[in-house]
């Protein structure tokens, strides 16, 4: 009897796949967004298509494949970190200037849409002074307050939740604990969480989500340290992946639980590609580690070495943990110079790493400030960077690079709640990933960095529907 169930079986499982109901695109029409170099095209509305039977296509025509039947992460959302130096950038601003600044970021339908925020516990690179929240040698944390942050930082994520529609799913991450906790006796330079203030420190965490809750800014999750193997010269602690995993089970993780925010999203490593899998393969390993961790962050800084993006090394951690979540926590262009905030490789940096992250599993995605000055700060160490949007202080101006119109073709258009699908391009200029949400609107993202124009087609069940992608341009195909 064994070998004919077996077959039913098999039989059974063969006709649930082939069962699966396939995406129609009758009555379907095409928008395609776009924003372009050398074109006044800036997420601008670039023409409709309707889709027409076609059939089998030859090599020869471009070609992106899409199935909205095949589903894979969920998105939690899109958006950048609301740091000390976006908030007081912001607070020089107009009223008028503050206003198309959260409209520009926040807005679903005028804006970007931002739907995802990342804010930091203590001071970091981007603060204008070091600073924590208690005294020194409070080890009980009565003297516990975020006065500092209520001048400038706290106005402005709640002027954002307000922006983003009441709702934004905001993230939190320490760059260093108090001096005093260390071995260091510094909050610069690295230097390493001292044993006996382990459980000091998670609580730390703990007070810092109730006191920002408490002043209405919910926390959906948290990481466990920035950037865990750099020693900077500004705000930063080492710990090793060794380090991390137990402190991560024997005090954080238990920590979280007993102060009953075990649902709290807790996100290890935190830091550059390039080591990704072997911090989590120490964490994930061990489960009494893994049982408290939702997910691992990463950044793009694996570059500064000379290496390229390792975007492998993502699709390996997802290969290996398909069920943790990967989430980029941090990315931004340095070495700040005025003079270049129209240089076209800012956006596409931006686009070529999205399309590649998503791709690979990642189900949430994270700029670095929202918002910088015209000098790329302000910034206590000097570290001064590139956002999306500059302030002109002076003049009282916005400045929108190319980054922000790249990722602004992701953050309006692929909303919380949409499923990756698949799109799979047969020619290597046209990056590509897709997206259905949640109202069954498919976003298809196509990118091109190469000097020529591709008219191309979008290929569903054999129906086609046709646009063409300008030189180093970008564009989002709204199927609805």
């Amino acid at each position: 009897m064994k070998q004919p169930i077996l077959t039913l079986l098999l039989a059974s499982s063969v006709l649930s796949v082939g069962a699966q109901q396939k995406y129609s695109t009758d009555g379907k029409k095409v928008t395609v967004y776009t924003t372009a170099k050398q074109s006044e095209l800036r997420l601008s509305p670039n023409g409709t298509s309707e889709f027409k039977a076609h059939g089998q296509p030859f090599e020869t025509e471009v070609t992106i494949f899409v199935d909205p039947s095949k589903t894979f992460q969920t998105i939690y959302g899109i958006g950048g970190a609301i740091t000390d130096a976006a908030a007081e950038t912001f607070a020089k601003l107009s009223k008028e200037k503050q206003q198309e600044f959260l409209t520009a970021c926040y807005d679903k339908d005028k804006g970007a849409g931002y739907s995802l925020a990342r804010t930091h516990i203590n001071s970091c690179d981007f603060s204008s002074d070091t600073y924590t929240y208690v005294k020194d040698n409070d080890k009980e944390l009565k003297s516990f307050d975020v006065n500092h942050d209520k001048k400038f930082r706290i106005p402005l994520i709640k002027q954002a939740i307000a922006a983003a529609g009441g709702q934004l799913t905001t993230f939190v991450s320490p760059w260093s604990p108090p001096a005093w906790m260390k071995d260091n006796n510094n909050m610069l330079q690295g230097g390493k969480l001292l044993p006996e203030y382990r459980q000091a420190w998670a609580n730390y965490y703990v007070k810092f989500i109730q006191t920002y809750e408490a002043l209405g800014i919910p926390v959906w999750g948290l990481t466990v340290q920035n950037e865990p193997m750099a020693k900077q010269s500004w705000e930063s602690c080492i710990y090793t992946a060794d380090d991390e995993r137990d402190f991560i089970k024997g005090y954080l993780g238990p920590t979280l639980k007993k102060a009953g925010m075990d649902n709290k999203k807790l996100i290890a490593w935190d830091h550059n590609r390039d080591l990704i899998y072997q911090r989590a393969s120490t964490i994930l390993d061990d489960p009494e580690a893994a049982k408290y961790v939702w997910g691992i962050g990463y950044h793009w800084y694996e570059t500064w070495t000379g290496s390229g993006m390792q975007f492998d090394n993502v699709k390996r951690v997802h290969e290996t943990y398909p069920e943790t979540n990967l989430v980029f926590t941090e990315g931004c262009k340095e070495v700040f110079k005025l003079n270049n905030v129209d240089d076209w490789t800012l956006g596409e940096r931006y686009g070529y790493s999205m399309v590649n992250d998503f791709n690979n599993g990642t189900c949430a995605w994270t700029d670095w400030n929202v918002l910088l000055d015209e000098t790329g700060g302000p910034n206590h160490v000097g570290n001064l960077c590139y956002a999306p949007l500059h302030a002109d202080t002076k003049n009282d101006k916005l400045i929108y690079t190319n980054s922000y119109y790249y990722f602004a073709h992701f953050s309006k258009f692929v909303r919380p709640g949409a499923k990756r699908i698949i799109a799979s391009s047969n020619r290597d200029k046209l990056l590509t990933t897709a997206f259905i949400n949640s109202d069954g609107k498919v976003a298809v993202i196509v990118m091109n960095r190469s000097d020529d124009s591709l008219p191309y087609n979008i290929s569903i069940n054999g129906n086609i529907a046709s646009a063409t992608s300008a030189a180093h341009s970008i564009s989002t195909l709204i199927i609805e």
